[in-house]
């Protein structure tokens, strides 16, 4: 690999490794204010937001956690009415998880919250730093996205 090849690399890495908690302070002040939930629990309930009805095992590979870590978080959301269990009739041993309407419900308003802080904060930028913003932002997801993409049918395929 080429020397600059490795630099632009490492510089990645960088400020992908300090992204994350940027984005969780930003997020999180917002969030705590909003719900008793912890991350993992809305990390839970936005994917099931996503897919509605989801295995245990899903919801652990979606998130790269354990089964037995899914388990709490479920369980959870189960005492505040946001999820439910769904047995499989034909295998009782595969337990699917649905979000409930209330789930949906509290999981929208907390979203629509969110926005409505980092809209004020994104309100403050001029314009040419908020287009510079959007458009980084945009490639940042697209290519975390095809990352993902490109991992997922790796797994499939071994």
């Amino acid at each position: 690999m080429k020397e600059n090849n490795r630099i632009s690399i490492d510089t990645v890495i960088e400020n992908l490794i300090s992204i994350h908690p940027l984005l969780k302070k930003s997020f999180s002040k917002a969030i705590r204010s909003k719900t008793n939930l912890n991350p993992g629990s809305l990390h839970v309930l936005g994917i099931l937001n996503n897919h509605k009805v989801l295995s245990m095992s899903e919801i652990g590979c979606s998130l790269s956690m354990p089964k037995s870590h899914i388990t709490g978080l479920v369980d959870k959301l189960i005492a505040e009415n946001m999820v439910e269990r769904l047995y499989d009739p034909k295998d009782r041993r595969i337990v699917n998880v649905h979000i409930t309407e209330k789930g949906i419900a509290d999981f929208n308003d907390m979203k629509q919250e969110i926005s409505q802080d980092l809209r004020r904060k994104l309100e403050k930028l001029d314009a040419d730093t908020l287009h510079v913003f959007s458009e980084s932002s945009q490639h940042v997801k697209d290519i975390l996205e095809s990352i993902v993409q490109e991992q997922t049918e790796i797994s499939i395929t071994t």
